[in-house]
């Protein structure tokens, strides 16, 4: 099979890394991809978000299979826009249409769906210009800390947890009457604040049937502790220890089942990942949010414990046999250290050489942010590169994987060295 995987950071090799297991996988092509993906496919200039561009790109390569990395392409309706030419009814896109992909794309639409399924989420209201005022007067008698969300995509910014009802008004304002996040916080989405721990869970889904995937858990703040502004992740866990088999059997019950049986119901073709952002409070999950796409970087530890042919899996599901596939997990745990660089997630420079990667041993270098500088691999992001170690148990894994963060050296490297704090 030919393959155009969408997309450019540590998701993205990671899938690299792991298709190319595949005897399916005859050849590769990531757009726009990094200095990593060149390393295992071929990268192509090409922008994700230009549907006739992927088209024709699509047509002169004889492409088999699209998978969408980031979820931009996805709910600007890629998938649809590709399936409705004529020429490319054979081709086979990994991820949801327009419709399927407001599942993360609109936070009150995915409310609503769980609201209609019986789907445990946190208790909301949604309010935009129109509502301001009723807005308001809701947040002034609201129980603290309040969580105000973005109803569109906001580059995972656009959440803020508010302590004070005072903060929480004048948050509202800024991004109903600002446009703090742009049009995504045009309309915001009120929610109760759930106390607990929070993981990740994954599907491959044909809108029918599921494979399950491994679980992990990510680390979003840019400090030890889990201190300081988030970013778009520090380090990934998995397994994860708190998850046990009577939890994630709850979580199929009451949550993965339910969402798969509404979509559908309500007649949503879906062909594509589910991510389930979830929270354990008590003993029982709820979700945060869906996603339509991998997690980042969660993928950078879940897909090393996938020891089945993930491209089989996702051919299965675009051919309606997903019925039939067993996914096969390492036992091991997978650990992910992130490298950032200086100033992330605020202004940080680029262009910044890396060494040493080379030196690395015993650890799966996954890049983020990197590009080709002459001959040189450099800084091409906040997020440069993801490392990833086997253990048998968590301790070993992130040594390994800490080891790492201290042989690759560029000017400004920054890490946690805390990534799994909270986990037995």
């Amino acid at each position: 099979m030919n393959i155009l995987l969408l997309g450019s950071g540590g998701r993205e090799h990671a899938f690299v890394w792991k298709l190319k297991q595949s005897p399916l996988c005859k050849a590769l092509y990531v757009a726009p991809g990094n200095a990593g993906t060149s390393e295992g496919a071929i990268n192509v200039e090409l922008n994700p978000n230009d549907a006739t561009a992927v088209a024709a790109f699509v047509k002169e390569k004889g492409i088999d299979m699209v998978i969408s990395g980031p979820e931009e392409p996805l709910v600007r309706g890629l998938a649809d826009q590709l399936k409705a030419d004529p020429e490319l009814q054979k081709l086979h896109f990994f991820g949801p249409g327009a419709e399927g992909a407001q599942l993360e794309g609109s936070k009150d639409f995915s409310k609503r769906f769980m609201a209609r399924h019986n789907i445990p989420t946190a208790a909301y209201r949604t309010f935009t210009r129109e509502s301001l005022q009723e807005g308001i007067a809701y947040l002034e008698a609201h129980a603290l800390p309040i969580v105000l969300k973005a109803d569109g995509l906001a580059a995972g910014k656009g959440v803020v947890i508010c302590q004070s009802n005072a903060e929480a008004v004048q948050v509202f304002r800024e991004m109903i009457e600002d446009l703090k996040f742009g049009a995504a916080s045009a309309r915001v989405v009120v929610e109760a604040f759930l106390d607990g721990i929070e993981l990740s869970m994954f599907v491959i889904t044909n809108g029918q049937h599921y494979l399950l995937l491994p679980e992990a858990k990510d680390y979003k703040r840019i400090g030890e502790g889990d201190t300081g502004p988030n970013t778009g992740g520090m380090g990934a866990i998995s397994p994860v220890s708190f998850a046990d088999a009577v939890f994630k059997e709850k979580v199929v019950s009451r949550i993965i089942e339910p969402t798969i049986a509404g979509l559908a119901a309500e007649n949503i073709a879906y062909t594509g990942f589910i991510f389930f952002g979830l929270i354990k409070v008590g003993n029982d999950p709820f979700v945060i949010e869906y996603n339509a796409r991998m997690g980042d970087p969660e993928t950078e530890a879940v897909l090393p414990r996938l020891q089945s042919d993930l491209l089989a899996h996702l051919l299965a599901a675009c051919e309606g046999r997903l019925d039939a596939e067993k996914a096969i997990f390492d036992p091991r745990y997978a650990c992910t250290v992130m490298l950032v660089s200086a100033g992330y997630p605020d202004a940080y420079e680029k262009g910044k050489v890396i060494t040493n990667i080379e030196a690395v041993r015993d650890t799966l270098c996954f890049h983020a942010g990197t590009k080709w500088q002459g001959s040189r691999v450099a800084t091409n992001g906040g997020r440069v590169l993801a490392l990833t170690a086997y253990g048998a148990t968590k301790a070993e894994a992130l040594q390994k994987s800490f080891e790492a963060a201290e042989t690759v050296q560029f000017e400004g490297k920054n890490y946690r060295r805390d990534i799994g704090f909270d986990l037995d």
